[in-house]
C-alpha cells in the first residue's frame, strides 16, 4: 500500500523550472532542491518531456527548461504526466466470492473511487503551475517577514538589557 511522491516532486522540479527565467537547470541542481537522486529526476522529467511539459538543452550549460508558460500548465497535466494509476486502487486479488462484502464490495467502491478521482482532477485542472509558483513565492515571503520580526524583537531585547546592564553600573 504504497502512495507515489512523483506528483509532488514534479511539480517541485516544474515550480523550480519557472523561476529561472529560461536558464536551464541540470538534474544535480534540480536533486538539491528537493533532496533526491539525479537519476530519479532524471526519469522525471523524461516524463514530464514526453507530456510536453519541459524540454532539455545540451551541452556546457544545458539542462531543463520548461516547454510552455507556467500559465499554460495545468496541475492535472502534470499529475497525468507522471502518476500511471488512478487515485484510488481497488483489490489487487479478486476479494472472495462467498463473502456478503466479498461479492460486492468492488461495485461498491468503484463508484466512490470513480467520483473521488472525478473530483481531485477538478480540483487539479482549476490550478496551474503559476498559481503553485506565486504560492511558493508568497510563502517564503511570509516567513522573511517572520524572521525579520523575530529579528526586530531579538534586538530590542538585547538593547534593553544592555540599557539596564548600563543603568546598573
Amino acid at each position: 500500500m504504497n502512495t507515489s511522491s512523483r506528483f509532488a516532486f514534479a511539480v517541485h522540479v516544474l515550480a523550480l523550472l519557472s523561476l529561472q527565467g529560461g536558464v536551464p537547470l541540470s538534474s544535480e541542481m534540480i536533486a538539491g532542491s528537493v533532496n533526491t537522486n539525479p537519476a530519479l529526476i532524471r526519469r522525471l522529467l523524461a516524463m514530464l518531456s514526453d507530456a510536453g511539459l519541459t524540454t532539455s538543452q545540451l551541452g556546457a550549460g544545458g539542462g531543463a527548461l520548461l516547454a510552455r508558460r507556467p500559465e499554460q500548465i495545468t496541475l492535472l497535466e502534470v499529475y497525468r504526466a507522471v502518476e500511471d494509476a488512478q487515485l484510488f486502487a481497488l483489490h489487487r486479488e479478486a476479494p472472495n466470492p462467498a463473502c456478503m462484502v466479498g461479492r460486492n464490495i468492488q461495485g461498491v467502491l468503484r463508484g466512490v473511487i470513480d467520483e473521488a478521482q472525478q473530483a481531485m482532477e477538478a480540483a487539479l485542472v482549476g490550478r496551474t503551475l503559476a498559481d503553485a509558483t506565486a504560492d511558493v513565492v508568497r510563502s517564503e515571503k511570509q516567513r522573511e517577514r517572520k524572521r525579520r520580526a523575530r529579528a526586530d524583537k531579538t534586538a530590542v531585547k538585547t538593547t534593553k538589557e544592555q540599557s539596564r546592564s548600563v543603568r546598573a553600573e
